[in-house]
């Protein structure tokens, strides 16, 4: 047992050292480290990184509130609408077999490292011709710096968190590489206010999962509270780190350890089929 647990605390601290350096991602691979490495299936492993990204990025959503930089009235709109798809996303993860699952998994988790790996080659302007490609329906009022709400921008983020809200309750991700970028395409703000308010929605979505697969009796305990406490610790200290450190080289190098991880899931099932 001690074994499990040390194991556990060491895995969630990568976790919630990429989620600090990276502001999302971190979150999709606490699920392959737990494949890997403890050998529990899609199903098990989901609750568990849930209950890690949960509490690390309440620790970042707490740090934004306090530095008044999360927009609030959305990160709520988000997670409500994502709280409200969260159990069709966990209906599916305990329908579906394990190996399409994981390939499932795997797919969603290249597209993250080849988006990301593409936004940090890309620099500035690669962003910049996104965000000019796309209306933002959400614009900051200059004088309040809170956003002008319009029917348009109401239902952009409304969407924007259910897709998170299914993928988290499919795969026991937070979400934040769905509301990072959603939020960078729909609103004209700023980058750390973007992280801020996605670490709000992860924090919200997740405890909505959290919840539900406790009251099924489906959390691993054991597995779930050391894997969560080396997160929320590992978290603190790599926003210590995250000043100091590249942050293009950062998305690169997080993107280049995904995509490897992701063809190692492809071919776990293989091997097992």
């Amino acid at each position: 047992m001690e074994n499990i647990v040390a194991t556990s605390a060491a895995l969630g601290a990568v976790v919630g050292l990429i989620l600090a350096l990276t502001g999302a991602g971190g979150a999709i691979l606490a699920v392959p480290l737990l494949l890997f490495v403890l050998h529990l299936n899609v199903a098990e492993a989901a609750p568990v990184a849930l209950l890690a990204v949960g509490l690390s990025a309440a620790v970042g959503a707490m740090l934004g509130l306090r530095a008044g930089v999360v927009r609030y009235r959305a990160a709520l709109l988000m997670a409500v609408s994502g709280t409200l798809v969260s159990p069709v996303g966990l209906w599916f993860a305990h329908r579906l077999p394990n190996g399409p699952l994981t390939l499932l998994f795997a797919a969603v988790l290249a597209f993250v490292a080849w988006r990301m790996f593409r936004q940090a080659a890309g620099g500035r302007a690669l962003q910049a011709a996104e965000a000019v490609q796309f209306a933002q329906p959400c614009q900051l009022d200059n004088q309040t710096g809170r956003f002008v709400w319009t029917a348009l921008c109401t239902r952009a983020l409304a969407l924007s968190g259910a897709g998170a809200g299914f993928l988290s309750g499919l795969l026991g991700v937070g979400g934040g590489f769905v509301i990072v970028p959603a939020l960078k395409k729909v609103t004209n703000a700023p980058l750390h206010t973007i992280v801020a308010t996605s670490l709000s929605v992860i924090t919200l979505v997740s405890a909505s999962g959290v919840i539900t697969t406790a009251i099924a009796g489906r959390m691993d305990w054991q597995v779930g509270v050391p894997f969560a406490a080396g997160a929320m610790l590992a978290m603190l200290g790599g926003r210590l780190l995250a000043s100091r450190l590249s942050g293009a080289r950062l998305q690169q190098g997080f993107a280049v350890v995904a995509g490897l991880i992701a063809i190692g899931m492809v071919a776990k099932v293989v091997m097992a089929g």
